[in-house]
């Protein structure tokens, strides 16, 4: 076989990946569906003491405790009553599950690299450390999270093992 090199039928730029995509302050997001755990609808969290004011709290989903990040305001996006929409995207991360509460959640789609753009970074000191990508699916632009980088390693450890919960 020497001289010979397998080819894949498929072109790279045409394999797809899915997404779950949902809205936040009218626009739309998405993590790699692998990433989610369970989508569940918004339930009403009991409050942590000395927890950043982009963590609403903690549920006890089946017996395992799950602190709620509100991406609105981890994302600077201002607070917001939580409607009849609203739900909460178990994601895992590391070891850990957390549930990122969302305006709605729409779909699961693919996305080829072809229908991936690279984030824009406004200057090497200013990136966007949630945004892996760009999707561009049908006449929608949508941004592309990276579940694990949400919250810092700094922030995961104090509210995993600071209050010893997860």
């Amino acid at each position: 076989m020497k001289g010979y090199a397998v080819k894949s039928t498929e072109d790279i730029s045409t394999v797809k990946k899915k997404y779950l995509t949902f809205i936040l302050d009218n626009q739309y997001f998405a993590v790699p569906i692998e990433d989610v755990m369970e989508i569940i609808s918004m339930q009403e969290p009991t409050k942590m003491p000395d927890f950043p004011p982009y963590v609403k709290g903690i549920i006890n989903l089946r017996g395992k405790i799950i602190p709620l990040i509100d991406l609105r305001t981890r994302f600077h996006r201002g607070e917001s009553d939580y409607n009849d929409r609203a739900s909460v995207i178990v994601v895992g991360v590391r070891e850990f599950d957390i549930g990122f509460i969302v305006d709605g959640v729409d779909e699961v789609i693919d996305l080829s690299r072809s229908q991936i753009a690279p984030p824009l970074n406004m200057s090497t000191e200013i990136q966007n450390r949630y945004i892996t990508g760009v999707g561009k699916y049908e006449d929608r632009i949508i941004l592309l999270l990276d579940s694990s980088k949400v919250l810092s390693e700094d922030e995961l450890d104090d509210i995993s093992m600071g209050y010893n919960i997860l």
